[in-house]
């Protein structure tokens, strides 16, 4: 993913609420599989870390990437975006 892209995703996320809190447990199984399916359906989701969390949200992030084989788009202080092409009905078309 080029800086072009990211930026264009990043824009798109500007507009969507987190619909996931990483909080105390950190993540959980269950957590990663929610997260993987949430960007199956969206291919875009954000993400927040609350302050109970003991764990740095860029780790959170990069583990969150690896196991839903997804890529981190953006992280800014507690807040994370992803992004992963849909297998079926990609809705979002990346610019070259």
């Amino acid at each position: 993913m080029n800086s072009r892209q990211r930026a264009y995703l990043s824009s798109l996320a500007n507009s969507i609420d987190p619909i996931f809190q990483i909080g105390k447990a950190s993540l959980t199984p269950e957590i990663i599989s929610a997260l993987d399916s949430a960007i199956e359906k969206r291919e875009l989701i954000k993400v927040s870390v609350l302050k109970n969390c003991a764990d740095d949200p860029r780790e959170i992030a990069s583990m969150i990437a690896e196991r839903t084989r997804s890529q981190v788009v953006k992280v800014i202080g507690k807040k994370m975006i992803f992004y992963r092409e849909a297998k079926k009905n990609p809705q979002i078309k990346l610019p070259e």
